[in-house]
């Protein structure tokens, strides 16, 4: 007879088991995040503007920033860096400029997700303005010229001369609030909307 109760404890112990598995799982993706912001790795870049207050330039080196681009799978723009590598001294402010075109004739929203190689400069890339930060809507046909200003922050270690800025587009547009005519980004963004 005690062989149910200990097949009932047993199966008890299971649940819970798989129970805390599926718990654990879920609570990885945020802990995963906050870990990849303390650490910079995975490249992972801050999704706010950095503020920009005069910095000692360090004239004595300099950084280079390649720029990539790729759009995701089913995201029908053409999307491009105009300037594909940079030399920067740390501490010293950059802009560059990102090209995008439609063209379809469907509107679309997209947004940009950026990432850095090797993981640790993203603690060192300092972005001011970012087309990044905002879904970046575009109407059917239409161009866009996109800038994204930055600096490397003086702290960057020595022997950290080259690193990889790439920036994905992903099509967001189902997701994209509904807009009445006043506020249509396609008006704003290309001049007119098809």
């Amino acid at each position: 007879m005690a062989k149910p109760a200990s097949n009932r404890a047993m199966v008890t112990r299971l649940v819970v088991i798989v129970v805390g598995m599926f718990g654990f799982g879920f609570a990885l993706v945020p802990l995963y995040d906050v870990f990849c912001n303390i650490t910079g790795i995975n490249g992972k870049t801050n999704a706010s503007a950095a503020v920009y207050t005069a910095k000692e330039i360090d004239r004595s080196r300099q950084v280079t920033v390649e720029f990539l681009t790729r759009t995701h799978t089913g995201m029908p723009w053409e999307f491009r860096a105009n300037t594909k590598r940079i030399k920067v001294h740390p501490g010293e402010m950059a802009t560059v400029n990102f090209y995008v075109r439609n063209p379809m004739r469907k509107d679309f929203v997209a947004q940009a997700i950026p990432s850095v190689s090797p993981g640790e400069a993203a603690l060192f890339l300092n972005k001011t303005e970012c087309f990044c930060f905002n879904q970046q809507p575009l109407a059917g046909g239409g161009e866009a010229t996109m800038p994204m200003s930055f600096y490397v922050d003086p702290q960057i270690p020595e022997d950290m001369t080259y690193f990889t800025v790439q920036y994905t587009l992903f099509d967001v547009t189902a997701r994209a609030d509904s807009l009445d005519d006043t506020d249509n980004p396609f008006l704003n963004r290309t001049g007119r909307s098809d």
